[in-house]
């Protein structure tokens, strides 16, 4: 044990006491076993050792004696490091081949989890790089965000114009209410190529998928967790829901198609009216279909003066009994 106020060092390392007292015992040949207490390390090291005519006496161990006893300890260390080096390599270089036919075919997991929005936006970017086919987008209240929906929207239409200059193609889906979104409109008119937007009255929560071989998921509510797939048949399932989600859906851009009123009910009208008789409350339906509260109210508030209703119970048994939910012919 290293004596208290005596720095624990290698021999490499000569305290200054250690060193002094040593270059003492070189000179007078002997030095008195108590001025050792200063530097133990000096026997510890093999540096002292006991006089043979005066074992209460130190003397010192030729320094060319000590250096080549201390290098054939370092390289006897040396050498079973190397020894256990190649026992450990033995063992597991077996094993490691096992393991690389495993991963052979699962370099790139089939389902993977981002953690936060920059790495999901740098997720995104990296797997649109080279897409030259076609980008499904799936944007529920979109242009709702503020200041952190005009920065993604920055990144994605940078991102997006490289996919349409190599020749590919642009699918997205918002929600009615997004139509006439001055950023939507903005965005939209800023990309130039093969570039599609339809909109229906509800659409399911984020998507985007790119070439038809990786899918981003959003795996919380406040987005900051993702989920990428890569699975072939999970990918080619959300291409299918995209695909008839697409058809039912009524043009935006580039050329829009008008969604005129029928009987004095406008579309979205109808939408409200259809969640009204299943019983939601105004705030379901105005989460439902990218509206807020106020704005709901105002549409059932038209509603029931338009049917006459005087409760909200006879609202939706008069809507259930008049035409407004009856398929066009």
């Amino acid at each position: 044990m290293t004596p208290a106020g005596h720095p624990e060092h290698g021999v490499e390392d000569l305290c200054a006491p250690g060193r002094q007292l040593y270059e003492r015992a070189l000179r007078d040949g002997q030095v008195n076993g108590s001025e050792a207490e200063a530097a133990p390390c000096l026997v510890d090291f093999g540096l002292l050792r006991p006089a043979v005519t005066d074992p209460a006496r130190l003397e010192p161990v030729s320094p060319a004696a000590a250096l080549h006893r201390l290098l054939r300890a370092a390289a006897e260390r040396v050498a079973d490091e190397r020894r256990r080096e190649a026992r450990l390599t033995e063992t597991f270089e077996p094993l490691m081949r096992i393991d690389e036919r495993r991963a052979a075919g699962t370099d790139t997991p089939a389902l993977s989890m981002l953690s936060g929005t920059e790495r999901i936006n740098r997720a995104i970017t990296e797997a649109t790089a080279h897409a030259d086919r076609e980008l499904l987008c799936v944007q529920p209240r979109a242009g709702q965000h503020g200041r952190r929906g005009d920065a993604s929207r920055v990144i994605a239409l940078e991102r997006d114009q490289k996919v349409l200059a190599r020749g590919g193609r642009i699918r997205t889906l918002y929600q009615h209410t997004t139509r006439h979104m001055p950023a939507i409109l903005a965005y939209h008119e800023l990309l130039h190529g093969d570039a599609e937007a339809r909109t229906l009255d509800e659409v399911p929560d984020r998507l985007i998928v790119v070439d038809r071989t990786v899918a981003f998921l959003p795996a919380n509510a406040d987005g900051t967790l993702a989920l990428e797939l890569r699975h072939p048949a999970l990918v080619d399932y959300l291409v299918t829901v995209f695909d008839r989600l697409w058809r039912l859906a009524t043009p935006m851009h580039p050329r829009a198609a008008e969604q005129p009123a029928r009987d004095g009910v406008t579309h979205r009208q109808r939408a409200i009216a259809a969640l009204l008789i299943e019983g939601h409350t105004d705030a379901v339906i105005a989460e439902r279909l990218g509206m807020n509260v106020r704005t709901a109210r105002e549409h059932i508030a038209k509603l029931a003066a338009l049917l006459g209703s005087e409760s909200r119970a006879q609202l939706g048994y008069l809507i259930g009994r008049s035409a407004i939910l009856d398929p066009e012919e």
